[in-house]
């Protein structure tokens, strides 16, 4: 049974964290996910969504076997836990696969890290530009009413 792990912040779902996860399912026979925890997320904007939420809905996915939070303090701790036997960095994420492989050799973790090199290429594949679409929507409504305020 080769357990795949999976990681990432999944703030708003979308067609391209399916893609990934299902790139990642397909590395073996289960896959582990792991959510971010706000707290924890340092290269880009904090999640909307709370933690409890984000689990859930990562965990209620047909793809996925097991979703967890991350650890409040050590990103390590959970996949001692889970003991993968390999770790699905996905296409954007910011892993150096070198110096992950390395750190989990450290720690006595023999996980294989992959990058998933595919990725969906669908117009909002991807949380900034959901989030830019929804500001665009708002301005040009925005601008609408007004103009039919004056």
């Amino acid at each position: 049974m080769v357990r795949v792990l999976a990681t990432g912040t999944f703030d708003l779902l979308h067609p391209g964290h399916i893609f990934y996860l299902t790139k990642a399912k397909e590395l073996g026979d289960e896959l582990y996910v792991i959510v971010a925890r706000k707290s924890m997320v340092k290269h880009k904007p904090k999640p909307v969504i709370p933690d409890e939420q984000r689990v859930s809905m990562v965990g209620s996915l047909a793809v996925v076997d097991k979703a967890v939070l991350g650890s409040e303090s050590d990103i390590f701790e959970p996949i001692r836990e889970i003991k993968p036997d390999i770790i699905a960095i996905g296409y954007d994420q910011t892993f150096d696969i070198g110096e992950l492989q390395s750190e989990l050799h450290k720690r006595g973790l023999h996980a294989r890290v992959v990058r998933v090199k595919d990725s969906r290429t669908c117009p909002l594949c991807s949380t900034g530009k959901i989030i830019k679409k929804i500001i665009e929507r708002c301005d040009q409504e925005s601008s609408e009413n007004n103009k039919r305020i004056r």
